[in-house]
């Protein structure tokens, strides 16, 4: 049995984007690995939240994850900065990060050029914790989208620099895993990019979202003036939706609107009325599920602090072998 990690930042409501990318692949794996499933609050704190917001942001990923369908029963779902391992670990790691292959980074490149008046060391050193996020519990299996493929190839760096100079073959090395698939990355709706919080709420369509404003944003979303010759290649905006079409409608509906687009007469109008929909009853599960759960006070506290207990039992361990590795007085 091989572990699993996977985790996502704390800053805002999960979307469509983080379902595909991550937690559908993990539902299918968490009855046969161990997995341990994270909210990142420590990484949302490169961006400075308010303390309330924070804490309510934390919340809300936590009733989520469990809407989505992560079972605490048979998967370890925890908040990142109960398990204090991580902190150390990552400070512990930073020892063999080099400045110049994270600011290599391109993730980093882009942070720093899009918010340039917030250019912290957390930033710089974020494939670092990512990299103290995996190797805590000595996972071998990572689900995430292809954006996050540079950060896992710097853990797997790291890990190989860490046992190559202790001459230790302790470390495995964390792999990108999509059941064979290729590595998802799910488009926003401002025609371009990623979707995520981060791009604008307009981006997005979130897992709770209530259907009106869902369709409000489908309808806003990026299209042309449409194709002038059969089977013409799609704009990046137009391909974005189509490739949303693919993961949220039935495959004859998709079929439809590319016969549509490929004969010319497609109406993009009506293209996004039928994806609106389709999002609509994709989300209206578990958008009930959170509110059932969002109100489970007692469930919630149960969840958190049998999660945190056994996050920190297996972090513990790995802590003390790296500890004596490296040679730490005790």
């Amino acid at each position: 049995m091989e572990t699993v990690v996977s985790g996502i930042r704390s800053t805002g409501n999960l979307h469509i984007g983080n379902y595909f990318g991550a937690v559908k692949n993990f539902l299918k794996m968490q009855h046969e690995q161990r997995c341990f499933f994270f909210i990142a609050d420590m990484h949302a704190l490169t961006t400075h939240p308010k303390p309330g917001d924070f804490k309510q942001s934390v919340k809300n990923v936590l009733v989520e994850y469990l809407a989505a369908g992560i079972d605490p029963e048979v998967s370890t779902i925890y908040i990142q900065s109960d398990v204090p391992q991580i902190a150390e670990l990552y400070l512990l790691f930073n020892m063999y990060a080099y400045v110049g292959e994270l600011e290599r980074c391109t993730s980093f490149k882009e942070k720093i050029r899009k918010h340039s008046d917030n250019v912290n060391a957390g930033l710089l050193t974020y494939p670092v914790l990512m990299a103290a996020d995996i190797i805590i519990h000595k996972a071998t299996k990572v689900p995430v989208g292809k954006d996050q493929e540079q950060h896992l190839e710097m853990a797997r760096n790291f890990v190989n620099r860490f046992n190559h100079l202790y001459q230790q073959d302790y470390f495995p090395e964390p792999y990108a895993y999509n059941f064979g698939e290729q590595l998802v990355k799910v488009p926003g709706l401002d025609g371009s990019g990623k979707m995520g919080k981060s791009e604008g709420e307009g981006n997005a369509i979130f897992l709770g979202e209530e259907p009106e404003s869902i369709r409000k944003k489908v309808m806003r979303a990026v299209t042309d003036s449409g194709p002038t010759e059969p089977f013409q290649a799609k704009a990046e905006p137009i391909a974005n939706l189509f490739t949303l079409m693919s993961l949220v409608s039935e495959p004859e509906t998709l079929a439809f609107f590319e016969e549509s687009y490929n004969a010319c007469s497609i109406r993009y109008g009506d293209m996004k009325k039928q994806l609106a929909e389709d999002m609509i009853r994709f989300t209206a599960p578990i958008r009930e599920r959170i509110k059932d759960i969002h109100a489970n006070e007692d469930y919630l506290k149960k969840v958190m602090k049998s999660g945190g207990e056994k996050a920190r039992e297996s972090a513990s361990a790995t802590l003390k072998d790296v500890r004596e590795i490296i040679g730490f007085m005790h």
